[in-house]
């Protein structure tokens, strides 16, 4: 036994040991050798910030080989592009933001995320830049607020383009001046590192790549690993999308109004509610031009206002071209690159319009039609005697109602009568043809 022990032993030790080495260069090989990709498409929002952030933790604990933000954005709200960038600069995974795919753009946010990246890249046929501050409605802020605004994001974005190794400048300049930049451009002006015409392209650009702090990039064998947004990031994306803002604030409107001609009705009141209260947090998180807002607002007072007074469609004409204005410059597409789609605008638009004229058509029948309920409804109505106790007095059969008559001439039993006037319960009827 004992030289069985002493003859085997070193294989065996051996044998084990190259069987550690195998599970863990393969474990090594299942951790380093995947790309985590995350597509950030659209405005940059809270919904947007979740994801890519959730993103860049999943690459880090499964130790991923590098982390891609497939990057097409016209820009969102500083309070979002923040954490995104502070989670780029803590990540210890290599971040690659890369503009695409061709005709994509990196502006306003987009900037400042592109500018975080460990590698900066783009598609041809790309742009980035134009990210000069704007307000919260989409127009100038007051000088002295965007001047402290201004300059907290260019010193912000300086301080992280020195320590990528970019040019300053060009970020600063895009910043102050609005200054935007083709992906050959950005690649000149040391604004990128690269530029790819795809994602093979791009990782195959990649490989050998030393980031600093983060070792060497090996892209050769690499298996990419798409990071889908979860139901609430969609939930959240979808209502941040213009179109769904506007179309919520429509049927917000709808719903009020139901709810006020229709008091008790409830579920239109409640519909409308939840869809104003949904419209006004899109509202919050995209460059939104309150005077847009407020012309659709006056919109709804208009076509209101058309079913109770006699304008003769005047304030519903009214009605329908604020409604209209007040669509289109919503976004300012100028500054923001985001708009309500003529596809969407002119239908709901049209409907909307058309709702109202039919409610004012019928609003307005129904003030000509002939009243047929209540004292009034009787007056001009015919029936028949079926009672004389005097000359004057007797009674009458009126829409199979009994009620007592005053006679204007003299009649009989069986006679045909028209209403003359109503005082109480009391009819002053007036003979007349039998029909």
């Amino acid at each position: 036994m004992r030289a069985f022990k002493d003859t085997n032993m070193p294989w065996i030790v051996g044998w084990m040991f190259f069987c550690l080495v195998v599970v863990a260069v393969s474990s090594a090989r299942g951790a380093n050798g995947e790309v985590v990709l995350l597509e950030l498409k659209g405005a940059v929002g809270p919904a947007t910030a979740s994801y890519v952030m959730n993103g860049i933790k999943d690459a880090n604990d499964t130790k991923a080989l590098c982390c891609v933000i497939q990057l097409d954005t016209p820009g969102g709200a500083v309070e979002s592009m923040r954490p995104i960038v502070m989670a780029i600069l803590e990540s210890k995974v290599p971040v690659v933001v890369y503009v695409s795919p061709p005709g994509a753009r990196a502006a306003s946010a987009g900037v400042m995320i592109t500018n975080a990246a460990d590698v900066a890249a783009m598609a041809p046929a790309t742009n980035i830049g134009a990210a000069h501050p704007v307000g919260s409605g989409g127009a100038e802020i007051n000088e002295t607020m965007v001047s402290k605004i201004t300059n907290d994001i260019v010193a912000n974005a300086r301080s992280v383009a020195e320590k990528r190794g970019r040019n300053a400048e060009w970020v600063e300049k895009a910043i102050r001046e609005s200054v935007s930049a083709t992906e050959t451009e950005a690649l000149e002006l040391n604004v990128i590192d690269l530029i790819a015409r795809d994602l093979p392209e791009l990782l195959e650009k990649l490989d050998g790549r030393e980031i600093p702090g983060k070792g060497v990039l090996e892209t050769k064998e690499y298996t990419v690993r798409t990071v889908k947004e979860s139901l609430r990031e969609k939930i959240l994306k979808t209502i941040s999308d213009p179109n769904i803002a506007f179309i919520l604030m429509t049927l917000g409107m709808l719903g009020l109004y139901f709810e006020f001609a229709s008091p008790g009705a409830i579920f239109p009141g409640v519909l409308g509610a939840i869809s104003l209260l949904l419209a006004f947090y899109a509202f919050q998180t995209l460059p939104v031009n309150y005077a847009g807002v407020l012309l659709i607002l006056l919109a709804g007072v208009l076509f209101i206002l058309e079913t109770q007074i006699a304008s003769h469609g005047a304030l519903a004409i009214g009605g329908t071209v604020s409604m209209f204005l007040g669509a289109t410059m919503l976004f300012d597409y100028e500054v923001s690159g985001m708009r309500v789609a003529w596809s969407v605008l002119i239908p709901t638009v049209a409907f909307v319009s058309a709702f109202f004229i039919i409610v004012v058509a019928l609003v307005v029948k129904a003030h000509k039609a002939k009243i047929r309920t209540g004292e009034a409804g009787i007056v001009g109505e015919t029936g028949q005697v079926i009672q004389v106790s005097s000359y004057t007095r007797g009674k009458v059969r009126v829409h199979a109602e009994m009620w007592n008559a005053k006679f204007s001439q003299p009649v009989e039993i069986g006679d045909y009568i028209r209403v003359v006037s109503v005082d109480g319960l009391l009819l002053t009827v007036e003979k007349r043809p039998e029909p």
